[in-house]
């Protein structure tokens, strides 16, 4: 079967993406060690990959192994919810670190292995990522920046498929820390389900050999 390595796989879509793909790849879940993670990996027969993305420099050892992979998805990532007047120095740093540094060093460590397989990146980015989202200054820059990497990687790397997805909000953890901040109630129905958002990314992954999905914009209804 192909591979996929996801990362950030412990819970909300990063589990609703392995869980998609199980039935039909391999699957290297990647994130820090934790309980969760490993239950998700024991009930789907996968393998984890402990990796913390805030320290770029110790992932070429835990990659090292790998030598092919047909699919790599970057759905780790961070928000720390606040306007741009009530955030801070270091929130921009551990956002930057996470969403953007982290997703460019395994994405390079990985370089060789993907084009082995002719693969396919995928960065699970945001509406954020296309419209900044007041209430959201470090994550939303972030995801603009996470953006142009997957455009330079698709333009620099032909032999690659390379796509972003670009989701509008998600009912998990973090959409109910935000809707916290903002002070409203949460209804998880009045939010995309990681179900259907890792449906939406899974067909991008199918498309057929000559399809190259570049964007991938999904709303809900």
């Amino acid at each position: 079967m192909p591979t996929a390595m996801i990362t950030g796989a412990a819970g909300g879509l990063g589990t609703a993406l392995a869980e998609a793909l199980a039935p039909t790849h391999t699957l290297f879940l990647a994130g820090r060690p934790s309980d969760r993670l490993d239950a998700v990996a024991s009930r789907l027969g996968a393998t984890t990959w402990p990796m913390d993305l805030a320290d770029p420099d110790a992932i070429a050892a835990v990659v090292e192994p790998i030598v092919e992979i047909d699919v790599l998805i970057h759905n780790a990532g961070v928000a720390y919810p606040g306007r741009v007047g009530e955030s801070t120095v270091d929130q921009w740093r551990a956002t930057m670190a996470i969403n953007v540094v982290g997703a460019v060093a395994l994405t390079l460590e990985l370089l060789p292995a993907l084009r082995a397989a002719a693969g396919h990146v995928v960065f699970i980015n945001s509406g954020a990522g296309i419209n900044a989202s007041p209430g959201l200054a470090s994550y939303s820059a972030s995801k603009f920046a996470l953006r142009g990497f997957a455009d330079s990687l698709r333009a620099d790397e032909p032999a690659l498929r390379v796509t972003s997805v670009h989701p509008g909000r998600i009912a998990t953890a973090m959409q109910e820390d935000l809707i916290a901040y903002e002070g409203r109630e949460y209804d998880p129905s009045q939010f995309l389900s990681a179900q259907t958002v890792a449906a939406v990314t899974v067909d991008a992954i199918n498309a057929p050999a000559d399809a190259h999905v570049h964007e991938v914009i999904v709303r809900p209804r």
